[in-house]
C-alpha cells in the first residue's frame, strides 16, 4: 500500500504535525488502526507524565518503575513481647505476632501440614 504524508493536528496543544508515510508505515505494520492524535511532544509528555504518576507499575521509560516503599509500624509482639514490625496499624483488637512466633502460630493451625508445599 502507498502512504503520503498527512498533516494532522494535536489535540492538546491544537500545533500542526506531520505523520510521515514512514510512520504511517510503521503503524500499520504493528495493527494499529487509528493515527496519532498528539503531536510528538504531547505524546513524550503523556507518557513521562504516565510514567512517573504514583502507583505506576510495571516496564516504563526503559526500566521497571519500582512500587512503593509500603509503611511498617513498629508493635509488641504478643506472644514474645519482642518488637513486630508489620504492614497495618494495629488496632488492638486482635493479636500481632513478629515474624518468628506468626511462622509458629501459623504452622500449628490453619492448613494441614500434609497439604503444606503438595502441588498437583
Amino acid at each position: 500500500m502507498q502512504y503520503a504524508d498527512k498533516t494532522l493536528t494535536c489535540r492538546d496543544c491544537n500545533a500542526t504535525f506531520a505523520f510521515t508515510s514512514g510512520e504511517q508505515e510503521f503503524y500499520a505494520s504493528r495493527g494499529f488502526d487509528n493515527q496519532p492524535s498528539r503531536c510528538p511532544s504531547c505524546r513524550m509528555a503523556r507518557k513521562a507524565e504516565r510514567s512517573n504518576s504514583p502507583g505506576s507499575t510495571g516496564y516504563a521509560g526503559g526500566s521497571y518503575a519500582t512500587a512503593p516503599r509500603r509503611e511498617m509500624f513498629v508493635t509488641t509482639c504478643a506472644s514474645c513481647n519482642g518488637e513486630a514490625r508489620v504492614p497495618f496499624q494495629p488496632r488492638g483488637d486482635k493479636p500481632v505476632f513478629c515474624s518468628d512466633c506468626f511462622e509458629t502460630q501459623r504452622g500449628g493451625a490453619g492448613r494441614p501440614s500434609s497439604a503444606r508445599g503438595t502441588f498437583r
